[in-house]
């Protein structure tokens, strides 16, 4: 079987976006699960990846994206991905604004200004907001986890959680010890009392009012350059523990780059629009095995599209050598 297929990032978390409407065979569940475990091998011709983004029609919006992180897992949404879809869809279907499908919602996607000269930028909509334990799921004595102290987590840090739908921990930290951190993760990714099905942990450092630095140990991938979500709920509770302007963007970089957050607050609760890039990276066509399991690149076709979002990242990371704490 032959599979086209496109390299693309959302702050250089990087994803192969694969259009189930171009395929010979309609996939299985298990078909792309096998893919994600095959293709996303960092050891694989391609480079790997954090995950594959498989594309299908929906009855109710443009198209329906679907997220199936490296490890097999599936995801219930994944900003950086979806803005990278969303390019994808405006260009194959010639629309600026239009309407995702995803696990849990129906989101609102559009073509934005360049966050820098060359770099395409997309605005995704991160909704249901949820602070209910619920929602994670999370065993805790108290209904919400909000700028609480876990002596289980650590002695010194409190920490929030929240789903968009992914559920995240966050916690502000000065200084960050990101060791702590990947320690916490791991066991809170694996058998634990408090998060049966896993969280994404975020440590976050306050720049100033209106930017943050956010590092994040994603579910079913581990480290990333970034995560979509995870910043998304970053900015909610920097707004609401730390304060700033409502109506303001909150500038919010990773280790893979920035983007710009902007929260809502409606009668329902929250949402939150990611404004960020959407780089496409190269197009490959590959065959694929009849069990999934192995593949060989036939074709690959590289983009220039690298080169200024470098520019931009290299920018971000100066930015943040001079302004974080260590």
């Amino acid at each position: 079987m032959i599979i086209n297929l496109k390299k693309v990032h959302g702050s250089s978390n990087d994803f192969y976006i694969i259009d189930e409407n171009g395929l010979e065979t309609p996939l299985t569940e298990e078909s792309r699960r096998q893919l994600a475990l095959n293709l996303c091998d960092r050891e694989h011709d391609l480079g790997g990846a954090d995950g594959i983004l498989y594309v299908s029609d929906s009855e109710v919006a443009l198209a329906k994206m679907r997220v199936i992180n490296s490890d097999g897992s599936e995801a219930s949404m994944c900003g950086n991905g979806l803005r990278t879809v969303a390019r994808y869809l405006a260009e194959k279907a010639d629309k600026k604004q239009f309407k995702v499908e995803t696990m849990k919602a129906v989101l609102n996607v559009a073509e934005d200004k360049p966050l820098a000269q060359g770099v395409p930028t997309y605005c995704v909509e991160i909704s249901p907001v949820s602070f209910e334990k619920e929602s994670l799921p999370l065993n805790w004595t108290a209904s919400q986890l909000i700028d609480a102290e876990v002596p289980a987590f650590s002695e010194t840090l409190t920490y929030s959680a929240v789903s968009v739908p992914n559920p995240h921990l966050i916690s502000f930290v000065e200084p960050a010890d990101f060791a702590e951190q990947e320690q916490l993760s791991t066991w809170l990714n694996s058998d634990n009392p408090y998060f049966p099905d896993g969280v994404n942990v975020s440590y976050v450092q306050a720049i100033d009012s209106d930017t943050i630095f956010v590092k994040t140990f994603e579910r079913g991938v581990g480290f990333t350059n970034a995560c979509g979500t995870a910043m998304s709920a970053s900015s909610l509770m920097a707004r609401l523990l730390n304060g700033g302007e409502m109506t303001k963007k909150v500038d919010v970089y990773n280790p893979g780059g920035r983007v710009q957050c902007q929260v809502y607050q409606t009668d329902e609760g929250y949402t939150i629009d990611l404004i960020g890039n959407a780089t496409f990276s190269f197009d490959a066509k590959i065959v694929i095995s009849e069990d999934f399991k192995k593949s060989t690149v036939i074709e690959q076709v590289k983009t220039d599209e690298e080169i200024a979002y470098q520019k931009m990242a290299g920018e971000a990371a100066r930015f943040v050598a001079e302004h974080q704490h260590a």
